[in-house]
């Protein structure tokens, strides 16, 4: 499961690759979904583990 099961905008999915991010963390598994569909989300992850990656993407999308 790659980054593009989301719909991000494939200036997003670029960016992410050229990043060298291949598979989404399991946060960004369950929040981005969740972001995307506009609901609000609250996640309690490790340091590290992504959370600001899903919660970024989620607001570059809709920006986009």
């Amino acid at each position: 499961m790659g980054f593009q099961v989301f719909g991000l905008h494939d200036s997003l999915l670029r960016a992410v690759k050229e990043l060298g991010f291949l598979q989404p963390t399991p946060i960004q598994k369950e929040a981005i979904p969740e972001g995307l569909s506009g609901r609000d989300v609250i996640a309690c992850a490790s340091t590290g583990s992504g959370k600001t990656a899903a919660f970024l993407l989620t607001i570059l999308h809709r920006l986009s």
